[in-house]
C-alpha cells in the first residue's frame, strides 16, 4: 500500500522534461518582453530603428496582451512542474493574448513587413504551435495526479 502512495505521488519523467522545457522557452519570452519594455540598450541594438520604432509605438492594449502572453507561459509552465489544474487556464490565456497579439502586428499594422516578412510570421506560428502543444499536454497532466 505504501508502495503505491509512492508511485501516485511521483512525477513521470515526461513532465520535467516538458516542464523544465517549457519553463525554459517561456522564459526566454519574457526576457524578451522585459527587455523590450524596458528598452535595454543593448538588448534593443540588435534591432533597426524601424523596428524600434514600430515595438516603442505598440498601444497600451498590445503590450498588455503580449505580457499576458509572455507570463501565462512562464506561470502556466510553473504551474504544469507543481500539477496543479490552472496551467491548463494560463496557457489557455497564453494563446489568447498570443493571437490578439499576432492580429495587431499582422494584420492591424505592418508589422509582419517590419519583421522581416514570411520568417517573422514562421516564428510566431512556432510559438503559437508549441503554446497549443502545452495546452493539450497540461490537459493530459492534470489526469497524472
Amino acid at each position: 500500500m505504501a508502495d503505491d502512495t509512492v508511485q501516485a505521488a511521483k512525477r513521470p519523467w515526461h513532465l520535467w522534461v516538458v516542464g523544465v522545457g517549457s519553463l525554459l522557452w517561456n522564459s526566454v519570452g519574457a526576457l524578451d518582453f522585459v527587455m523590450t519594455q524596458a528598452r535595454n540598450p543593448a538588448y534593443m541594438k540588435a534591432f533597426t530603428p524601424a523596428q524600434l520604432e514600430y515595438y516603442y509605438s505598440f498601444p497600451a492594449w498590445t503590450v498588455a496582451t503580449w505580457g499576458i502572453a509572455v507570463w501565462g507561459g512562464v506561470l502556466g509552465s510553473l504551474l504544469l512542474l507543481f500539477r496543479k489544474r490552472q496551467s491548463m487556464l494560463l496557457f489557455l490565456l497564453s494563446i489568447i493574448g498570443m493571437v490578439l497579439t499576432d492580429l495587431y502586428s499582422f494584420v492591424l499594422t505592418n508589422g509582419l513587413k517590419v519583421m522581416g516578412g514570411a520568417g517573422a510570421l514562421m516564428f510566431s506560428s512556432v510559438i503559437f504551435v508549441i503554446g497549443v502543444l502545452l495546452l493539450v499536454y497540461s490537459k493530459f497532466a492534470k489526469y497524472q495526479r
